[in-house]
């Protein structure tokens, strides 16, 4: 979790249960209206039934099993109270009985109505009823686990951080595996990385982590000379039979896997463990030169020699009982096809040889490339389909198989690569194009094909001569992770608003015991941004997914793109007229050469403020000019800088008021609610007022030394008839600069002054226009 959490959710310490005919906690308001919306959750709920009004946990609020509890569902309950725990300012403990009012009872009950969830995907479903208690029911521990899951998100997206809508959800998932591959063959990931992993996961109801664990770099990259490149195996053994075998450069001990292994079933998630051959063997080959074609100077296996075949068995059988799940994965791909008969016969004792050490067995799909098809090899294997024309899910399905989705043109990241999706895939078109039956053109299958077990995205570190880290990768990553969840969840359940959907993403995080993994789908708001979240219109989009409104939505993973010609624009509006003096583009790769900043009073007629020509790259692009005042602000685009359209990732209008957004402090407040922040957050709804007397102030931090000549005052109803304006360089000692003298009305003052320099600016109130205290809706500053 990012520890930001914390400090957001502490102000909210709610006591009390809210829900229809129960009376209200202190200070909390009923609602009557029923609750038609479902909680935010990530991936969104199958099914929701609302009823009336909210329950608000509490200090006195526990997590309650049967007596009788089964250890999986106990260590449920601990985990949830500890989730809690985390994420909220709540420490609930964990008991056995009958739940009171308050309470969050969890029980597993595989014969409940899980609505239209599959019958083999029961376990994984649940029921989460909201009323004077909170009750999950699952279909077992898994089930109960995920019903854990959207209750924290739901607790973790109210407004208030401790309360649900009271209501019914019934919500399973629609696809048996919902998976993520990472290849730590070609680059190390360490244990730290992979743990916060499996949590983010488990958070977001992914249920299967393939850890890809050996591989080598290309030799074309090496002067085509295997021994110089790089190749890994990232288990080490103490058994002095395999001394040698495990990567220098990092691997993992029987106590790094068992650690995976122990957070995996704590977060409802199954990992496979992938040992890649007869290709992909470098690392066994530079172990045992003597198994590799060509005198070892190769990465594929030489599977004539009887040895080979042998020390892949001593591999399976030396490793295998570290593995908890049910599956290992036996590799199997991009071997040479004019060795078919020895992969063949490989493949066909590999895979039985696996199976009797109690495991069963999925591999690539290669057989159309290898040999036309699947006839004669081994049926008792899950494919998955990561090429259409290796082997495509059509082909496999065919031939007796179960496929996962794991096609590599749709959903192969290979970081910063210039193929396969190098710099992340497109949650975007994630959410609004692709399910986990889209496998491209002809071999896409019918949704909810009994053969497609799910999909799986992939991971591969191929670029092994290129300096990134595995946080950069999370980057990447983390661009549609939430997607590919919602669409391997339920392809229906999120609906068609992928900006409604990434603010939900940025609500709930990442999860608990993700802090290691930077949060990057997060509301970046810059509180001098007046466009944040206002209207916004475009001469085009390129497709609806890529509409106005993700320019200024505080996310820079939603994007607005044009259509592709020279003479387009973007356009917001401020709802009044405001003053600004800079603007802050951040493009995406359609990047905009030359193009005009405009203002506006109607929408209608436009005044140039700003320029910009010849730009040469995407990225951010702030232009700074002269404080300009409209309603309305507008990219005007001239020429564009790719064959492509425009694209923003974000348009910010920033304004001149350097108080906004700062840290700000006063005398006095009259109540909790009419705090001194409220006067310089943007918003003429919120107000600082003070207590009722005449002496009473209002300051505000700049950060830094600035030079102002102007404040600008919206008063209240209580507005000041005497005041005097003040700057400070060490928030001590005072300077007046202004003064206002007999005031007779409330509403907006701008008081204007010669230069002055300080790093604190106040208003010092000397008398009272009315009976009341001092009441600004706003308190601006500007140079």
């Amino acid at each position: 979790m990012n520890t930001t959490w914390r400090a957001r959710l502490s102000q909210f310490l709610v006591v009390g249960v809210v829900v229809a005919g129960l009376v209200p906690a202190a200070g909390a308001a009923q609602s009557a209206e029923v609750n038609s919306a479902p909680p935010g959750v990530v991936p969104a709920l199958q099914k929701w039934t609302g009823g009336t009004g909210r329950l608000v946990l509490s200090a006195n609020s526990r997590v309650v099993v049967p007596a009788a509890a089964p250890a999986g569902l106990q260590q449920v309950a601990q985990q949830l109270a500890a989730d809690v725990a985390e994420m909220t300012t709540l420490h609930p403990t964990v008991v056995t009985g009958t739940p009171a009012a308050g309470d969050i009872s969890l029980r597993v009950d595989a014969a409940a109505d899980f609505g239209a969830a599959k019958s083999e995907l029961k376990p994984e479903a649940y029921r989460l009823a909201v009323g004077s208690t909170v009750e999950i029911v699952g279909g077992s521990d898994k089930g109960a686990y995920y019903g854990s899951r959207s209750l924290v998100q739901a607790v973790v997206s109210s407004s208030d951080h401790l309360s649900l809508p009271v209501g019914t959800a019934v919500d399973y998932p629609d696809y048996a595996v919902r998976g993520f591959m990472l290849d730590v063959g070609r680059r190390f990931f360490t244990p730290q990385y992979i743990q916060s992993t499996l949590r983010w996961m488990g958070w977001l109801k992914m249920n299967t982590l393939q850890i890809h664990l050996n591989d080598n770099g290309f030799a074309s990259k090496y002067d085509n000379d295997y021994s110089k490149t790089p190749a890994a195996f990232r288990l080490k053994s103490t058994n002095p039979e395999f001394a040698g075998l495990a990567a220098t450069d990092g691997s993992y001990s029987r106590t790094d896997w068992d650690g995976f292994e122990s957070t995996a079933a704590k977060n409802a998630i199954t990992i496979i463990p992938e040992i890649d051959a007869p290709a992909h063997s470098l690392a066994f080959i530079h172990f045992k030169p003597e198994l590799g074609l060509n005198g070892g100077n190769s990465d594929h296996l030489d599977l004539s020699k009887p040895a080979t075949t042998a020390f892949m068995k001593s591999l399976f059988a030396e490793f295998t009982p570290w593995f908890k799940g049910p599956t290992v994965h036996i590799g199997i791909d991009e071997y040479p096809s004019d060795k078919t008969a020895e992969y063949k016969a490989y493949v066909n004792t590999i895979a039985p040889y696996v199976r009797s050490l109690g495991k069963k067995v999925n591999a690539w799909g290669s057989f159309t490339q290898m040999s036309g098809g699947g006839a004669g090899y081994d049926k008792d294997m899950v494919i998955n389909s990561w090429n259409n024309d290796w082997y495509s899910p059509k082909a496999a399905i065919a031939d007796g198989y179960k496929v996962i989705n794991s096609n590599d043109a749709l959903l192969y990241v290979v970081p910063f690569a210039p193929y396969y999706h190098g710099q992340g895939l497109d949650g975007g078109w994630i959410f609004n194009s692709w399910a986990p039956n889209i496998f491209g053109g002809s071999n896409n299958l019918p949704a909810q094909d009994p053969n497609l077990l799910g999909a799986m995205p992939a991971v591969w570190n191929d670029q092994t001569w290129v300096d990134y880290t595995e946080l950069q990768v999370h980057g990447l990553i983390e661009k549609s992770f939430a997607a590919l969840a919602q669409k391997m969840w339920s392809p229906t359940a999120g609906g068609t608003d992928y900006s409604a959907f990434l603010l939900k993403v940025a609500t709930v995080g990442q999860g608990p015991g993700t802090s290691y993994l930077p949060e990057t789908i997060a509301l970046n708001r810059n509180p001098s941004d007046l466009a944040y979240g206002r209207p916004a219109t475009a001469s085009s989009s390129e497709t609806s997914g890529l509409g106005a409104a993700n320019a200024v939505d505080g996310l820079d993973v939603s994007r607005w793109a044009s259509s592709y010609s020279d003479s387009q624009w973007l356009k917001v509006d401020l709802g009044s007229s405001k003053s600004f003096n800079s603007v802050r583009l951040k493009w995406q790769n359609a990047y905009g050469k030359d193009y005009d900043i405009q203002t506006s009073a109607d929408g209608t007629t436009w005044t140039t403020v700003a320029q910009r020509r010849g730009l040469t790259a995407s990225g951010l692009d702030t232009l700074t000019f002269p404080a300009a005042t409209g309603r309305y602000v507008r990219m005007q685009g001239i020429t564009r800088g790719t064959s492509f359209g425009y694209s923003l990732f974000s348009f910010e209008v920033i304004s001149d008021d350097l108080a906004r957004g700062r840290t700000a402090t006063a005398s006095s407040s009259e109540t909790s609610g009419l705090g001194a922040a409220n006067a310089v957050d943007g918003l003429d709804t919120t107000r600082w007022a003070s207590s009722y007397s005449d002496s009473q102030w209002l300051k505000v931090d700049l950060g830094s030394s600035k030079t102002v000549k102007s404040v600008r005052l919206n008063w209240e109803g209580a507005y000041g008839k005497d005041y005097d304006i003040q700057t400070s360089a060490d928030g001590t000692t005072w300077t007046t600069v202004a003064q206002r003298r007999g005031r007779t009305t409330a509403g907006v003052d701008t008081v204007t002054f010669p230069a002055a320099t300080g790093r604190y600016v106040r208003i010092q109130g000397i008398t009272r226009g009315t009976g009341y205290g001092y009441s600004l809706y706003s308190f601006e500053v500007r140079a």
